[in-house]
């Protein structure tokens, strides 16, 4: 089952954010904005860019680094739905999480039906003699 089922790609439920200019560099933040019952929470994502690393990189270099960090928070919602068996679904402004269904336990053999045998093989005795 999916971890994420919405309308638009998660990225278009990213909110991004400059913080005030400092400095030693620039600070930018990326939100995602969920719905966990009636509870509106988030996460956050914090990434920078020092004065020389600007200098040497510009706008557009900015934008890139933007761009990278947007993939490494994809990926970072993505791992955090999977290892806490959540899913985001909805289609409204904010996604809805949920707790993914339980997984069906395997069915039990039907009688009549070969099953594999183990045959377990002595030890072999090791040391001198």
């Amino acid at each position: 089952m999916p971890h994420i089922e919405l309308p638009r790609p998660i990225v278009d439920y990213f909110a991004f954010a400059e913080l005030e200019r400092a400095a030693d560099g620039r600070r930018f933040s990326i939100t995602l904005t969920y719905l966990e019952g009636d509870r509106l929470d988030r996460i956050n994502w914090w990434w920078r860019v020092n004065a020389t690393q600007e200098k040497l990189v510009g706008e557009a270099g900015v934008a890139k680094l933007r761009a990278e960090a947007t993939e490494r928070f994809q990926r970072h919602v993505e791992r955090w739905l999977e290892n806490t068996r959540q899913r985001l679904t909805g289609d409204g402004p904010f996604p809805q999480l949920e707790a993914l269904p339980a997984e069906a336990p395997a069915p039990a053999p039907v009688a009549g039906e070969q099953q594999a045998t183990v045959i377990q093989l002595p030890q072999r005795a090791t040391g001198t003699g």
